[in-house]
């Protein structure tokens, strides 16, 4: 295990900061978890010590005390603040806040840092030209990373389309797909996947790559992860077949219920597809197939959910 002993997760009520929170402990660090609501009781996030802030205001430095590590999982993306977000929106939530409160990190003494960010802006550099969210996370993130100093290694860990579900609001929108899957939404959304694709990863192999970096990640270093390349639409399929609905998807030019097109960050129809480098994969020591098997576990927890009222 790594010299950090106390690390603090930010973003820690999230599925990808809950799921590092459980990584980190089970590796047998003293994990805290910090954001602006206090998780609920059933939540994963309940388990680990509580510290309230909204990291996109300043005053952290005496919560950030005594921390060997942080890992920042809470940056918002569209899906937070909407597709159409203002250029003043995203230097509120990305290129102001992050880089300050990873100076406020520095100056209290934490040594090291994980910024989780995104996929988008390694892939497709071209991207951050065209598009304001896409150019706030690469501008985020050369911030964060100019803060590398002695005594302080800070690197980022960029995954792509990211599966998985926690107890909450998650599932529960994760058991609407699952409804769909078994033919009781085939009025609302048809059995058909925008064109297009992305690459896709387990949350639970994130979070192995997440611990990694904060053990073994060279400070000022951006790691790309990944896993699997699929079209929306082999996408979808995997998502019936877990769901044991024995249909078959197709690809539809209508906007779509689960995945519309606003959402498309890079575009309608577009695909992104790469592999992630094999030595980067081995440094951060997570695992890559799992897809098929996280989605079964995913629609055995859906199906476990009480019947709605």
């Amino acid at each position: 295990m790594s010299d950090a002993q106390r690390v603090l997760v930010v973003g820690g009520t999230g599925l990808i900061g809950s799921t590092v929170a459980e990584e980190l402990a089970r590796r047998g660090y003293d994990v805290a978890v910090a954001g602006r609501n206090r998780p609920q009781a059933d939540a994963p996030a309940a388990a680990y010590r509580w510290v309230e802030g909204d990291y996109t205001q300043p005053g952290w430095d005496e919560r950030l005390r005594g921390f060997d590590a942080v890992v920042f999982s809470a940056g918002q993306d569209i899906r937070h603040v909407g597709p159409h977000a203002s250029a003043a929106t995203w230097e509120d939530v990305q290129t102001a806040s992050l880089p300050a409160f990873f100076a406020e990190a520095r100056e209290a003494g934490v040594g090291r840092a994980v910024l989780v960010g995104s996929y988008y802006h390694q892939v497709l550099p071209a991207l951050a030209e065209t598009n304001a969210y896409v150019r706030a996370r690469a501008e985020a993130e050369r911030g964060v990373l100019a803060l590398a100093a002695p005594g302080f290694a800070v690197c980022a860990v960029n995954p792509p389309n990211v599966v998985g579900a926690i107890q909450g609001r998650p599932l529960r929108a994760f058991a609407k797909m699952v409804r769909w899957a078994r033919g009781e939404m085939a009025d609302a959304v048809p059995d058909c996947a925008p064109h297009g694709g992305t690459n896709y990863m387990s949350v639970h192999a994130v979070a192995a790559a997440v611990a990694g970096a904060v053990e073994r990640g060279a400070s000022g270093r951006a790691y790309l992860i990944g896993d699997e390349n699929l079209s929306f639409q082999g996408y979808f399929q995997a998502l019936f077949d877990a769901a044991g609905a024995g249909r078959t998807v197709g690809v539809c030019d209508e906007d779509h219920a689960f995945l519309p097109d606003d959402y498309l960050v890079a575009g309608k129809g577009t695909t992104i597809a790469y592999e992630p480098d094999p030595a980067e994969t081995a440094l951060l020591g997570y695992q890559r197939g799992d897809l098929a098997t996280t989605l079964r576990t995913m629609v055995a927890a859906a199906d476990a959910l009480p019947a709605s009222r």
